[in-house]
């Protein structure tokens, strides 16, 4: 009873949202925020998410199994054009809207479980936007060290994706992900892989412009359309090679 109050509640925002200033998200972004809550209301982890598709794997014999662990850049890889990495057995476990902490709970079931060679993890946009409430770097840290440990106890080869690029392209997203704390958070993840013999994924340098996103490869300034996917394939097939060669 109280959940069916709060999604009443969290519809009525959405209308009257929808009714506000020219300035305001549109319509879909809202019902996007009101999905979002709903799936944090549900189920924080997001446990669900890819629970069935999990138990109807099967391992092949030599499989060079790859799980991208990620929040929207990850979930939104293949929706349009360019399709997330045809033919090869690399998995997409990503869910929009996810912060560190999130992935470090559903990381057994949607990595150690599906026993990769190689898992990729691309997180820390949402953690410094506080999507799911405060969060300091150092906890995002910890998270990070967390997934990184738990995937080399199970023999699983890790590479760190760093954070991408924003850019006030089509509304303001540079407010909530500073890029002071976008720098601060990727020379983390690149010390860190550095000193624990995991690879580091630099996306960040091949899609800014100066200290923004390059509009030619963003949809909204978060995420990355064709184009920039396109571009990030080559350097994530790089990357996994390197872990691989490991």
């Amino acid at each position: 009873m109280r959940m069916r109050v709060v999604i009443a509640l969290l519809a009525s925002v959405v209308i009257v949202s929808v009714q506000g200033a020219e300035n305001e998200p549109d319509r879909a972004q809202l019902e996007r925020q009101l999905a979002a809550q709903f799936r944090l209301l549900s189920d924080w982890a997001g446990l669900t998410r890819y629970g069935s598709d999990n138990a109807k794997l099967r391992l092949k014999p030599d499989e060079q199994r790859v799980v991208f662990l990620g929040d929207d850049i990850t979930d939104h890889w293949g929706q349009g054009q360019t399709p997330f990495f045809p033919g090869k057995a690399y998995l997409n476990r990503g869910i929009a809207g996810q912060t560190t902490p999130q992935m470090l709970v559903r990381f057994r079931q949607d990595v150690i479980a599906l026993k990769p060679k190689v898992v990729v993890i691309q997180a820390g946009t949402n953690d410094i936007a506080s999507v799911t409430g405060p969060i300091t770097e150092a906890m995002a840290a910890e998270n990070f060290m967390s997934m990184a440990e738990l995937a080399r106890v199970h023999g699983i080869r890790v590479v760190f994706a760093s954070l991408l690029p924003v850019c006030n392209c089509s509304r303001d997203i540079a407010s909530r992900r500073p890029v002071g704390k976008i720098l601060s958070m990727n020379g983390w993840l690149k010390r860190y892989a550095a000193e624990t013999g995991a690879v580091y994924l630099d996306y960040y340098s091949a899609l800014v412009d100066g200290r923004e996103f390059k509009r030619a490869l963003t949809v909204d300034g978060l995420l990355p359309n064709d184009a920039g996917y396109a571009l990030m394939a080559p350097l994530a097939e790089e990357a996994i090679r390197k872990a691989l060669a490991q």
